[in-house]
């Protein structure tokens, strides 16, 4: 005999959960509902003491304080505002919070300093390096997809060996070099830009801090000429397209960055067709990008908002697997690769141009969808 709690029939494929949470007060409002607050000097790797002042928003109401937080402050990541909190740097209506405390709306909230995850310090670590410029003032590497540019700020799991610090090139940089630039403090020693983990190619080390603080001027100058190499899925429709469209963190999926926030950083890549591609395996088309910023995942995002997300990068919208093409073929990384770099040494006035090569699996990669099989065309913009 049917509950009486049963839902009628012909309605039971329907899910109650959303109502549930509602009724539990954990349902969060969607994004737009929460307005961002911008606070000065508030982010990821400042060390400053400021306090910062604002009152919580009525639409906060019925809201965990973490979960407030995490969206009231976009550019402030989930596990950096738990360290705030955790820390007792968080206060709501003048006294230490905690992270499940419920919010009425209207309260005074004051965050003291900026989040601070335990210090880690980078240790040398015998990794081989592929350098393919050095001077007793910088140095440019060919970095491996694959490898992080420096330690990440989260925290091992419970039990777990913590291994943020290990396999980084600031750990190989700080075996081959008997010195780096300390501008960037004890975790990013001589890191004047980065590359994304799975994206390869070139990057620039300082190794006094001199030398930094001129290139560290320069890259905020547009100074310094940055071209990639991507293969994208699709054909674009012209044969050079620039994207201006200002890049900020996603605020639901906070591993993303987006062009839907009006509040955005600038960004500007200019895409180049290099050669378009009909397969079997589905439409390609390779392109030269030249970046005149360095937002994180600018190329990436910016590939997402034309419709042609970069092969394999699934966190932009590729799919996961290349359709019809062997397992053995598959590319496991981003098909990104920094493939040359321009700029005068700021020490000597010299104009240095580095050049580096697809690496082997892309070029593997490349070669599987260009062969000439049965059906395939390739089309040159060239």
């Amino acid at each position: 005999m049917p509950s009486k709690n049963m839902l009628p029939k012909g309605q039971r494929r329907h899910t109650v959960k959303h109502e549930y949470r509602a009724t539990r007060g954990i349902e969060p409002p969607s994004p737009a509902a929460i307005p961002t607050i911008e606070l000065e000097d508030l982010d990821e790797s400042a060390e400053d003491s400021t306090t910062h002042s604002f009152t919580a928003d009525p639409a906060a109401a019925n809201l965990r304080l973490d979960q407030y937080l995490a969206q009231a402050l976009p550019d402030i990541s989930r596990a950096r505002v738990q360290l705030l909190i955790d820390a007792g740097q968080v206060r709501v209506s003048g006294q230490p919070a905690k992270p499940k405390l419920k919010l009425r709306g209207g309260e005074s909230i004051e965050i003291e300093g900026s989040p601070q995850p335990a210090p880690l310090h980078a240790t040398p670590e015998d990794i081989p390096l592929d350098i393919l410029h050095e001077d007793k003032h910088l140095a440019v590497i060919n970095k491996p997809a694959g490898m992080m540019v420096h330690a990440g700020a989260g925290t091992a799991a419970p039990g777990e060996a913590d291994t943020r610090n290990q396999g980084t090139l600031v750990n190989a940089l700080l075996f081959h070099f008997n010195k780096l630039s300390g501008v960037g403090g004890d975790l990013r020693p001589g890191i004047v830009h980065r590359l994304d983990k799975q994206t390869s190619g070139l990057i620039l080390v300082a190794k006094d801090d001199s030398t930094h603080r001129k290139l560290g001027e320069m890259f905020s100058s547009r100074l310094v000429s940055k071209t990639y190499l991507a293969l994208l899925h699709g054909h674009l429709p012209k044969d050079d397209i620039t994207v201006s469209l200002p890049i900020a963190r996603d605020l639901v999926r906070r591993t993303r960055m987006t062009t839907r926030r009006a509040d955005g950083r600038t960004a500007v890549s200019h895409f180049h067709v290099i050669e378009r591609l009909t397969t079997p395996y589905g439409p390609f088309t390779f392109v030269e990008v030249r970046i005149e910023t360095g937002r994180t995942h600018q190329i990436r995002v910016h590939a997402q908002s034309l419709g042609h997300p970069v092969v394999s990068d699934t966190l932009y919208g590729a799919p996961h697997a290349i359709p019809n093409l062997a397992a053995d073929l598959q590319l496991h990384r981003n098909f990104l690769h920094a493939a040359h770099l321009s700029f005068t040494h700021p020490q000597t006035q010299k104009n240095l141009e580095i050049h580096a090569p697809l690496p082997i699996e892309l070029e593997s990669f490349l070669k599987a969808v260009r062969a000439n099989l049965p059906g395939v065309s390739v089309k040159s913009s060239k």
